[in-house]
C-alpha cells in the first residue's frame, strides 16, 4: 500500500511539473536527416510538344498562341518544336522564305498525321491543339527516371553539343535524338482571317536533326551516367544568334525526358 501511494505521489508531481511547461516548449521538433549516399530515384519531367505546323495553315497561328500561353505558364518545363511539314508546309521560292523540310515531311508521314496544326506531346499520339493544355498538364505531373544536362557551344562554323544522361532508376533502353532549332525567323504565314502576314515571326523552328532522323540507340544501366558529344555545321541560312539545341530520350513508350539549351559562343 505504501509503495502504491509513493508511485501515485511521483506521478502527481510529474503531471504538475508538466503543467507548468510553456505550451511552445512541450514539443521539440526533430529534423530527419537523409543519408549522404541516398540518391533520388526520379526527377521532374520536361514535356516535348512537337507542333506540326505550316506557313499555309490558317489555324496554325492559333496553335502557336496556345504554345505561348503554355510557355508563359510552365517556362522551361515545356519544350516546343515547330515541325514545318505536310500539305500546308511551304519550302520556299524565289520571293519567299520556306520553312518546311524533307525531315519534317518524313516525321509527318511516319506518324500518319492528317491535318494541321496537330501535336505530339511526349509522343503519346496525335493531339488537336485545343487539347494541348490538358495533355501537357497530365505529362508534367509525371516524373522521369532519366536526368538530362545539355550544352551547346558555337566554335567557328560548328556547334559543339554535349549531352549528359543520368539514369536514376532501372535499366533503360531507347534512343537519344538531338535537334537544332531557330527562333525569330521572319517569313510569310497564312492567318486565321484569310490574310497573309509576310512579317510573321516564327519561333522554335526545327532546322535539322544532328544525329539522324531517329537518333542514336542509347542504353542506361541502373544508376549509370553517360555523356555523348556531337558537332553540327551551321547552315549559311541560319541566324546563329537565335539557335538552340533540343535533346530527348525516347522509346516505344514515348519521350522519357527532354532538355533544351541556347547555343552560346565559346
Amino acid at each position: 500500500m505504501k509503495n502504491n501511494l509513493f508511485i501515485f505521489s511521483i506521478l502527481c508531481l510529474f503531471l504538475v511539473a508538466c503543467d507548468h511547461i510553456a505550451e511552445n516548449d512541450r514539443l521539440i521538433e526533430v529534423q530527419s536527416t537523409q543519408p549522404a549516399d541516398d540518391v533520388p530515384t526520379a526527377t521532374a519531367r520536361a514535356v516535348l510538344l512537337e507542333d506540326f505546323t505550316g506557313q499555309r495553315c490558317v489555324n496554325c497561328p492559333t496553335g502557336t498562341e496556345v504554345i505561348e500561353q503554355l510557355q508563359e505558364a510552365y517556362g522551361d518545363q515545356l519544350i516546343a518544336v515547330g515541325v514545318h511539314s505536310g500539305p500546308l508546309g511551304f519550302k520556299g521560292n524565289a520571293k519567299n522564305i520556306g520553312l518546311a523540310t524533307d525531315l519534317g515531311d518524313e516525321y509527318y508521314n511516319y506518324w500518319k498525321l492528317e491535318y494541321q496544326p496537330v501535336g505530339l506531346i511526349n509522343r503519346h499520339g496525335a493531339v488537336n491543339y485545343t487539347d494541348w493544355t490538358a495533355e501537357v498538364v497530365k505529362q508534367l505531373n509525371m516524373m522521369s527516371e532519366i536526368k538530362l544536362e545539355l550544352e551547346a557551344k558555337l566554335q567557328s562554323e560548328q556547334i559543339i553539343i554535349s549531352v549528359k544522361g543520368q539514369n536514376l532508376g532501372d535499366d533503360y533502353k531507347g534512343k537519344l535524338q538531338v535537334w537544332v532549332l531557330e527562333d525569330g525567323i521572319v517569313a510569310m504565314q497564312s492567318m486565321p482571317d484569310g490574310t497573309v502576314n509576310r512579317e510573321y515571326i516564327h519561333n522554335h523552328v526545327l532546322r535539322t536533326a544532328v544525329n539522324g532522323t531517329w537518333g542514336d540507340a542509347i542504353d542506361f544501366k541502373e544508376a549509370e551516367t553517360k555523356t555523348l558529344t556531337y558537332s553540327q555545321t551551321v547552315d549559311a541560312a541560319w541566324n546563329r544568334a537565335n539557335l538552340s539545341v533540343v535533346a530527348f530520350v525516347y522509346n516505344d513508350d514515348g519521350v522519357e525526358q527532354a532538355a533544351k539549351t541556347k547555343v552560346t559562343e565559346y
